[in-house]
């Protein structure tokens, strides 16, 4: 059996993280790997996160399994911290998953099997893992126009003649905020102009939001999903807490479907807890309880959504000075769209080969289509990233 297998193309950030890691440079920068990292380099645990682990080291007392979709505490905490009260939560199924990931994919699990036929209409470029799990599951992908790599921004008039060839029952898979690869995001008035297309072409909006806190705020973060969960009759959405809460290892996320038409609730949840069952049964307790733990103690998210909000500034101040640095260079403004991308990635536009010389010259590591982490800078490397970028002729 074992000898008809073949081998699997590599991951381009693993592979390139492992590149990093083999080079004997003293000097060097990693701008590929998509965690947060501080001034030191370091990915820290959140203040809050770690009371709460002693907390719970005190007064857990068990170990036993929790629900097929996790704990129903869990669900609440994460669906009023995405979703507000945009929707009644009676019109919200909700399941734990191991991270934004495995809710991903148990969306594209749910996709298939309420409409075998439904094509995914997803952003050109898009998270790379996207792309591959839908792949794997052979279910047929469309990509729609989104990143204009001549303004740095998002090509709108290109994303809605695209999606507008879609078909009813068609899925468009949509970056909540922070979109990764290229930190371009819809501003409010698109977004409106987005769901009144999907509503009517009778397209089911899937959300991915794995950053929120991360581009303008918890709230602000969260406004283009409520906005598209309350207006449309269906909605599918995939959070993750690996990067606001920092919890990356602890594998956390939560897949939610939205039924606002048909008092579809009871049947989604248990589709929801039937896909965990056959996936990997039980979720993951431990992130998710520490996630419940922080949101539901007013001292711990008040704490954690202080110190949110200072990762968020630290990165606005990172872009903020790469983009003044490589003005100062440049003698031109063609930077500024980094000051005006969100979240932790950028996408510079640059070419494989102007990546290459990156590397090469100055042991600056980033993925080959120009996506950059800006979480991976400081304000001493930021002159040598601009230095580069100049210097490679982007």
């Amino acid at each position: 059996m074992f000898e008809s297998l073949k081998e699997q193309p590599a991951d381009k950030i693993l592979a390139l993280m492992q590149a990093y890691k083999e080079d004997p440079r003293e000097q060097k920068i990693d701008l590929g790997v998509g965690v947060y990292k501080d001034a030191s380099g370091n990915t820290p645990i959140m203040r809050a996160i770690k009371a709460a682990e002693k907390q719970l080291w005190d007064k857990e007392q068990t170990k036993a399994y929790t629900g097929l979709a996790g704990d129903p505490a869990y669900g609440d905490a994460m669906v009023s911290l995405v979703l507000g009260d945009a929707v009644p939560r009676a019109n919200v199924a909700a399941a734990a998953t191991p991270g934004g990931t495995g809710a991903v994919r148990q969306a594209f699990d749910l996709i298939k099997m309420a409409n075998p036929s439904a094509k995914v209409h997803v952003s050109d470029p898009t998270w790379p893992n996207h792309l591959s799990i839908l792949k794997h599951m052979q279910v047929e992908t469309v990509m729609y126009r989104y990143f204009d790599n001549d303004t740095r921004g998002v090509d709108f008039d290109g994303m809605m003649a695209d999606l507008e060839k879609a078909d009813a029952g068609d899925v468009v898979l949509v970056h909540g905020c922070c979109h990764n690869p290229t930190g371009a995001n819809l501003n409010m008035v698109q977004w409106k102009e987005l769901v009144a297309l999907l509503n009517r072409k009778g397209l089911i909006p899937m959300v991915d939001i794995a950053y929120q806190g991360f581009g303008d705020g918890l709230e602000e973060d969260a406004q283009a999903v409520r906005l598209i969960a309350s207006s449309c009759p269906e909605t599918l959405i995939a959070a993750s807490c690996s990067k606001n809460f920092g919890i990356y290892r602890e594998r956390t996320g939560l897949l939610m479907t939205v039924a606002n038409e048909g008092g579809n609730q009871k049947l989604n949840q248990g589709t929801l807890n039937y896909l965990n069952r056959q996936n990997y049964s039980f979720p993951p307790d431990h992130g998710a309880r520490l996630v419940t733990m922080v949101l539901s103690d007013p001292a711990l998210r008040a704490d954690w959504a202080a110190e949110l909000e200072e990762v968020r500034l630290s990165m606005l101040g990172l872009r903020e000075q790469l983009a003044s640095e490589l003005q100062r260079l440049s003698g031109s403004d063609r930077f500024g769209f980094i000051a005006q991308h969100r979240g932790m990635f950028s996408r510079l536009g640059a070419s494989p080969e102007q990546v290459e010389k990156m590397r090469a010259d100055s042991g600056i590591y980033m993925v080959g289509d120009s996506r950059l982490n800006i979480a991976g800078l400081n304000k001493t490397t930021v002159p040598i990233l601009a230095k580069a970028i100049i210097d490679a002729g982007v």
